[in-house]
């Protein structure tokens, strides 16, 4: 196991060119050993390349690659002892299940008592035990793809275990029993694993950290609640979360904040940034509730749509052109016609310029 730092890294698939576009934009980065960490962002946005960099497949434009304190740019993929799991399944067809979960500790020398019972040890892990004997050219492909996972955990000397979307060719169904298992195998070999995905519900039902990813930068770094309670970004905010951040223009005017369907106070832990245009107030649709019109201040707008998805109903509430949708509980009451919402103070964000607007102190 190994903590690994990523230095001043970034990559360019065109280094000749007079203006290379840099699928990997200059970043620092941290994995700290034994942590689950999850890449989550949308196709393109550099995740596979950053991948690569670490396992040493690709080396990086610019920057370092430190393994615990050790400048590993230069050092080629053997040498690193990364386990690295691919989008699809990458196994030795003619082998058995047991001759492929063995192979890496033959090419160790590992002494066949010891290999037998590394081999026992994952396949129990993985519900492959009674498979051991079978070809693997017979499996489903989920099968597979945890041949491709156990050949990476039979290993002793491995520092981490990277996997690219491993997930893809899975039915569903089984997607959620196996990250369960990944999460079994950190916690009984403290192994680093980096996830790499564009679903967040895997990243977060995965993941320790989560890095979240656009157009080759790191757009924000935390734990899932970090993430889901302030989002740093509205792009964070967007991407986070089903349904998404609800964003509701605003002007400051006074000590309130101004919106199409009426106002709200600027809430007190929010430092208001002076001559700032492009505000938005930010809330997640499980934080907004329905307040009595009686009361009068506050944000009104019309019920539009109610769409049902048996644990929750999702209201969509239209306020002039814009659209706030709201998260309830099976089986509430949703009022008809003009309603006024209910923003409770301490669970908004405000951004400015699509970045978040900082707390006083």
């Amino acid at each position: 196991m190994a903590k690994i730092e990523l230095s001043s890294i970034a990559h360019t698939y065109e280094p000749d060119a007079e203006e290379p576009t840099y699928a990997l934009k200059s970043l620092n980065l941290v994995w700290k050993d034994g942590g689950t960490y999850a890449l989550l962002g949308p196709s393109g946005c550099g995740k596979t390349t950053m991948l690569n960099i670490i396992s040493g497949l690709i080396h990086p434009s610019q920057g370092r690659i430190l393994f615990d304190g050790t400048d590993f740019t230069h050092l080629p993929t053997p040498k690193r002892n990364i386990a690295q799991v691919f989008q699809f399944p990458v196994i030795y067809t003619l082998m058995t299940v047991e001759e492929n979960l063995a192979f890496p500790l033959v090419c160790r020398h590992m002494p066949e008592a010891e290999r037998r019972r590394k081999v026992q040890e994952v396949a129990e892990l993985l519900n492959l035990t009674d498979k051991l004997k079978r070809p693997a050219r017979k499996l489903a492909a989920d099968e597979k793809q945890l041949i491709s996972l156990g050949r990476g955990l039979v290993r002793n000397d491995v520092t981490a275990l990277l996997m690219d979307e491993p997930l893809t060719v899975i039915d569903p169904q089984l997607k959620f029993e196996i990250r369960r298992k990944l999460k079994r195998i950190n916690e009984l070999y403290g192994l680093t694993m980096i996830y790499v995905t564009h679903d967040q519900t895997e990243a977060m039902t995965f993941a320790d950290t989560i890095v979240v990813m656009n157009d080759g930068e790191l757009i924000q770094s935390g734990t899932p609640q970090e993430l889901y309670d302030r989002p740093e970004t509205t792009y964070v905010g967007y991407f986070i979360g089903s349904p998404a951040m609800n964003f509701i223009p605003c002007t400051p005017v006074g000590d309130r904040l101004q919106t199409p369907g009426g106002s709200i106070p600027i809430p007190q832990n929010i430092s208001m940034p002076a001559g700032v245009g492009n505000l938005k107030i930010g809330i997640r649709p499980r934080n907004v509730g329905f307040a009595d019109l009686k009361d009068g201040n506050g944000i009104k707008g019309q019920v539009d749509r109610v769409q049902e998805f048996g644990n929750a109903r999702v209201v969509t509430v239209r306020i002039q052109d814009e659209k706030v949708r709201i998260k309830l509980n099976p089986g509430t009451v949703i009022p008809s016609g003009d309603v006024l919402l209910d923003l409770p103070e301490d669970k908004i964000c405000v951004y400015a310029n699509d970045v978040l607007v900082g707390q006083n102190s």
